[in-house]
């Protein structure tokens, strides 16, 4: 029999580089013993220590998963031992249930947009946006719509890896090695007011912004034909091209096209619910009123996996019809396990306060990060809450990176003078060059200080390269 005995620390990145596979990374560009591999070993608080022992503020939340922190553990613990002792696995298949997964869909209820009153859960966000569509083409054709089989997303944007949620992702890179989608996309602009030459000026007034990118949209529907059209999916922020958020009125204009051409409007909070931007869904901060909303990350800090799509009572009612079936699932949808650990979750930061937290410091965090746009590398800064970007730009004039800049410096010093700072950012060297953060929800001011003079001090530094 072979038993299972830990790894010593030093030897963590060479028996990675034999036997693990690592997502979105070149695994061969690790190095044979695995010198080009961060190994996190533990968490406290806001922080995360390195097999080295080396403690970094973790300015990420994971990866938009750990709201948290790191501090709950025993808390945790305790939820997954008693249900675990109680019930350790049963299936939300074929009429069957189990108490935590109803007690949480019933918690949920209370939270969720207006009208939003049924979940089916899932393993995580790309398998909640899959369900997502499935959803909605078995509601167009419940209605005698079959016809509708198209989606609209947004330029740039990122819903997830599976097959389906790769079809509603803007980034050939990641679609074309894998062939034609599987989902017939659309794709019209985003929300990104930056780099639009001439037009910026104009588009500095909301009311005028939201009416260009709602015919722009309107447009797309006509003629891709409305009665083909099932759902257009929008993150309430986007996160891939950098935490962009939306005008004034963009949520309701996109409620009234939906509701003009009988499609359905999905909100992909896998990323912006559970506190992140202040409130419990972010689409709440702009008054959208979605038919579905996928959510993941953030509904368990990050202490277990779990993903799940709120689906409207306007919806229900069709799908639930007597002798309707609803021929999709998980095995492990809605897991025990998963679920009493989200009502934990739940639990900690409604007792805890911690929306309160992200909106009593979420304008000092805004003040910080504008301050940015001071220094020469930085053409843009924005986002909202706990969730901010900078887009950098290559020269004092504003224009693009030369291929050998965004190797020296995007690619390399900055991400490398940031952990050596004790930070943990996303610096995206893909389209726009980005330095992001999504600070733990517990942070308080002197960390979320902390965080922005690091990166303030590194983008000075490259700043002085350009």
């Amino acid at each position: 029999m072979t038993t299972s005995t830990p790894i010593p620390a030093g030897e963590l990145s060479a028996t990675a580089a034999r036997h693990l596979l690592l997502n979105m990374t070149p695994n061969g560009s690790l190095g044979p013993a695995g010198e080009n591999l961060f190994v996190v070993r533990r968490g406290e608080g806001p922080y995360v220590d390195d097999a080295d022992g080396r403690r970094h503020i973790d300015g990420l939340s994971g990866l938009y998963c750990c709201q948290l922190g790191y501090s709950y553990a025993p808390e945790f613990a305790e939820a997954a031992g008693k249900q675990l002792r109680e019930l350790c696995f049963s299936p939300l298949w074929s009429a069957s249930a189990h108490p935590t997964a109803i007690e949480l869909a019933e918690r949920l209820s209370h939270i969720a947009p207006v009208d939003v009153e049924h979940t089916f859960f899932s393993g995580g966000g790309a398998e909640a946006v899959e369900t997502a569509w499935k959803i909605a083409r078995r509601y167009h054709a419940l209605r005698g719509e079959p016809e509708r089989v198209k989606a609209i997303a947004r330029r740039g944007a990122y819903h997830g890896l599976t097959i389906g949620a790769l079809s509603l992702t803007d980034d050939p890179g990641l679609r074309e090695p894998y062939g034609p989608g599987a989902i017939e996309t659309r794709f019209v602009s985003n929300t990104n007011r930056f780099g639009l030459g001439p037009e910026a000026a104009e588009n500095a007034d909301d009311g005028v912004y939201t009416a260009r990118l709602l015919a722009e949209l309107e447009a797309a529907i006509l003629a891709e034909g409305p009665e083909t059209i099932a759902m257009l999916i929008a993150e309430p922020v986007q996160n891939r091209g950098g935490c962009i958020t939306p005008p004034e009125g963009y949520w309701q204009g996109l409620r009234a096209l939906a509701d003009r051409y009988g499609f359905l409007l999905v909100a992909d909070e896998v990323i912006t619910a559970f506190g992140r931007l202040g409130e419990w869904f972010g689409g709440d901060r702009y008054g959208a009123r979605p038919d579905l909303v996928t959510v993941a990350k953030g509904i368990t800090a990050g202490y277990a996996p779990m993903g799940a799509t709120l689906v409207s009572n306007a919806i229900t009612e069709v799908i639930n019809r007597p002798g309707a079936v609803l021929n999709h699932g998980y095995t492990f949808a809605g897991h025990p396990l998963s679920a009493a650990i989200a009502l934990r979750s739940l639990e900690i930061m409604e007792r805890d306060r911690i929306l309160d937290n992200v909106r009593g410091l979420q304008d000092h965090l805004a003040r910080r990060m504008a301050s940015l746009a001071d220094l020469p590398i930085v053409g843009d800064v924005r986002g909202a809450g706990f969730f901010y970007a900078c887009e950098l730009v290559g020269d004092l004039d504003g224009g693009g990176f030369s291929d050998t800049a965004r190797a020296d410096l995007i690619a390399g010093l900055i991400p490398r003078r940031l952990r050596e700072a004790g930070l943990l950012a996303r610096v995206y060297n893909r389209a726009a060059p980005l330095v992001q953060i999504a600070p733990p929800l517990i942070s308080d001011r002197h960390l979320l200080d902390r965080i922005t003079e690091i990166i303030a001090d590194t983008l000075d530094e490259a700043s002085a390269r350009l």
